[in-house]
């Protein structure tokens, strides 16, 4: 069994809120030289970025969960993973399609550039990625799972954007394979905060949004092997895979 160090909560230079110097080697150095094997790019309602960083992690050794942070129309962050790139081209249509159209003139909301692998800016995306999609957040848990993804709702203890301080509590049916935590507090007190049993994996991400973020919050995950499927088995407590709890 191998022990991953893992963050699975990063955004790129496309993110409005991120720093300009998060680029997919800038990510991809910071990951390697704070130990991390496995990470998730996560900008805002848009995965266009998350490819090229697989391609220059895939280099250095260090696997790349491919997905996106949406925002529900609850206002509810959630982390959505998906293992083949015709899966993700899938989701980001329907982002596109749901999408609350906010215009993002010359920058306002911050700059949300997609980049090529010298870096260059081959788009600019004109509308503001951080605003709500229009679908509940049950809606877009199952759009992910019918797409075989992975789902997350993010930094659920976190005072603004979280499940439960937007909804304050759990939706009844509302299937997830793990709740992400971006807090410094332990699995044992946000158990017991909110009422988690120990079959919910908990999922500590630094939700990196600078170069020196990355890393700074991570989980340790012990799989056989890396891929989407041993990752999954992980949050899913299955065959010996898991997460540790600290």
């Amino acid at each position: 069994m191998q022990i991953i160090r893992a963050d699975l909560h990063i955004h790129t230079v496309l993110s409005p809120c991120a720093d300009l110097e998060m680029t997919p080697k800038n990510i991809v150095s910071e990951a390697r030289d704070a130990g991390l094997r496995l990470i998730g790019i996560t900008d805002h309602n848009s995965t266009k970025n998350a490819a090229l960083v697989k391609t220059v992690a895939e280099k250095a050794g260090i696997y790349v969960l491919l997905g996106a942070e949406i925002t529900t129309k609850e206002e509810v962050h959630c982390l959505a993973f998906f293992e083949h790139q015709s899966e993700l081209n899938h989701f980001q249509e329907y982002l596109d399609e749901h999408m609350l159209k906010i215009p993002n003139p010359d920058g306002h909301f911050g700059y949300q550039p997609v980049v090529d692998a010298n870096e260059n800016i081959v788009e600019m995306i004109p509308h503001f990625l951080s605003a709500a999609v229009k679908k509940s957040i049950a809606e877009i848990q199952q759009k992910v799972f019918s797409l075989n993804g992975i789902f997350i709702p993010a930094h659920v203890s976190r005072p603004a954007n979280g499940l439960f301080a937007q909804l304050g509590f759990i939706p009844p049916g509302l299937r997830f394979h793990a709740l992400g935590i971006s807090s410094k507090s332990t699995t044992q007190a946000i158990r017991k905060d909110f009422g988690l049993p120990e079959t919910i994996t908990l999922v500590y991400n630094s939700d990196a949004h600078f170069p020196g973020e990355i890393g700074q919050n991570f989980s340790v995950f012990h799989l056989e092997e890396l891929s989407f499927y041993e990752v999954k088995m992980a949050l899913n407590q299955q065959n010996n895979r898991f997460v540790e709890e600290r």
